[in-house]
């Protein structure tokens, strides 16, 4: 059985193109069944020949189960030393990370244990980072898709081979063997692994899936469910790969790519089959910096209707702080400005005038000038939505340049009677993203500016008007 398991994952690295047989691979060892299995097979065909290249081996420490953790580190330290791997050991604070990005365990978790495993594999001269995925692990990975929402691309399940962000690969040899091989293969040859306590408790889905859902799908199947699992997933990343030829041919006719913002031209976009939209969408996103774990497949649903409607100005918020809008028949992906303005202090900034003056990201530049008694007309010369002009006189300095806040009211210019200024954002139809990045520009006693969208009524220059101050706003990237 040892041979013969060892043949079939060198047939599936050879045949995957998962690694060069001299390529350095650093392995991924937690110390359970899987990861040991890995670790004794990568091991023997090293000794046999087969593997040229070094292996090299990383244990991290995710400190979540107190002495069960530093028991897992003292185990996988023992099992390298009896098999002379060089191994590197990394402990990860998960809580800390989970609390202050305000996610959960598991994906923290999952977030810094492929940064460290990266961070080792290069420090050890290693492109490819093996792990210790088997083929049931696929099958749960896809039901769980399933259940939550997913497209062709999510049926791929756990894909061989993935190159991540940092240029490292992660490859997963052992797709080609089951579970139940694993833990047969490690009995007949008396070895050892580590049981993960938490693996038991079915509050957490993939628990569920493995212990009850998938044994209950299994018991109405005459064939392996793993198996035919994996067999969608082949034909679903297959499926995927001819999307992808497509889309990169596409995406430099229809999409403009700056930083955090992707725009999809939608003439050309509704041209296109519902799989390769599906996939332009993905790229848009991810051009506007959300992370693929984030997204459902409810989210791409409600950004294709987005994109087949006719109505400009409608808006989809996501996770992370990304908004997707339809502006004048292009699909426009970006950050709310909700988030960029975040960091700001609500009290703002305060000055009388002449000024140059910063808030933030945001340069405040302000004049006085005389008015010719009876004239309306050369001061605007040059006025743009980030400059407005005041009657000085109307004004009670200093003024204030601050953030939006709750119960806001002014006296719109072209209106008869003050409003909340979240009302009259939203009759003007002005678009939730640009909402996030209104400021507030008052005096002592009042709201003169709703920037860049109105001034007031109150403070318009007239025939009458003797000063104006001329105010400026703008912003990293605005003219």
């Amino acid at each position: 059985m040892q041979l013969e398991l060892e043949e079939r994952i060198a047939g599936f690295i050879r045949s995957e193109g998962l690694f060069g047989f001299s390529d350095n691979v650093l392995l991924g060892v937690s110390g359970g069944a899987d990861s040991t299995f890995l670790l004794d097979v990568m091991s023997s065909l090293k000794r046999d020949g087969i593997l040229s290249g070094e292996i090299f081996c990383a244990h991290i420490n995710h400190h979540l189960r107190g002495e069960e953790s530093e028991a897992d580190e003292d185990f996988v330290v023992g099992r390298c030393g009896e098999l002379n791997i060089p191994l590197v050991r990394r402990g990860i604070d998960v809580r800390g990370h989970a609390r202050e990005a305000g996610l959960s365990i598991e994906t923290a978790a999952r977030e810094l244990r492929m940064e460290s495993l990266t961070e080792i594999a290069k420090g050890c001269g290693c492109e490819f980072v093996a792990t210790g995925h088997q083929r049931d692990d696929n099958a749960e990975t896809v039901l769980q898709r399933l259940v939550r929402g997913t497209g062709f691309r999510g049926l791929g399940g756990i894909w061989p081979s993935r190159r991540f962000e940092g240029g490292v690969c992660f490859v997963r040899p052992l797709l080609c063997v089951r579970r139940a091989e694993v833990l047969e293969y490690l009995e007949v040859r008396g070895l050892k692994w580590r049981e993960d306590s938490t693996n038991a408790e079915s509050v957490y889905r993939r628990n569920y899936i493995r212990h009850f859902l998938l044994p209950e799908i299994q018991k109405g199947c005459r064939s392996l469910v793993a198996e035919r699992l994996w067999g969608l997933s082949e034909a679903s990343r297959g499926f995927y790969k001819v999307v992808c030829r497509r889309v990169d041919e596409v995406w430099g006719r229809l999409a403009e790519c700056s930083e955090g913002k992707v725009l999809l031209e939608l003439s050309e976009f509704a041209k296109e089959s519902e799989a390769v939209k599906v996939e332009l969408v993905r790229r848009g996103l991810l051009g506007a910096g959300i992370g693929e774990r984030a997204l459902s497949g409810e989210h791409f649903g409600r950004i294709l209707e987005l994109a087949r409607s006719k109505v400009s100005g409608r808006e989809v918020e996501l996770p992370g702080g990304v908004v997707v809008c339809r502006e004048y028949g292009k699909l426009v992906f970006e950050r709310s400005g909700k988030e960029q303005l975040g960091g700001m202090e609500s009290e703002g900034v305060k000055f009388s005038v002449p000024v140059t003056k910063r808030f933030g990201d945001y340069l405040i530049e302000a004049g006085v000038f005389d008015v010719e008694l009876g004239s309306s007309g050369g001061y605007e010369a040059g006025k743009t939505s980030f400059v407005e002009w005041f009657d000085l006189d109307k004004i009670k300095l200093p003024l204030e340049v601050r953030v939006r806040r709750a119960g806001d009211k002014f006296f719109p210019l072209g209106m008869k009677s003050e409003k909340k200024v979240g009302k009259f954002l939203t009759a003007q139809r002005v678009l939730r993203r640009i909402r996030g990045r209104v400021l507030i520009v008052s005096d002592a006693e009042k709201i003169l500016w709703v920037w860049p969208i109105r001034m007031s009524e109150q403070v318009k220059v007239t025939g009458q008007t003797r000063k104006v101050v001329r105010l400026q706003i703008t912003a990293a990237g605005q003219e």
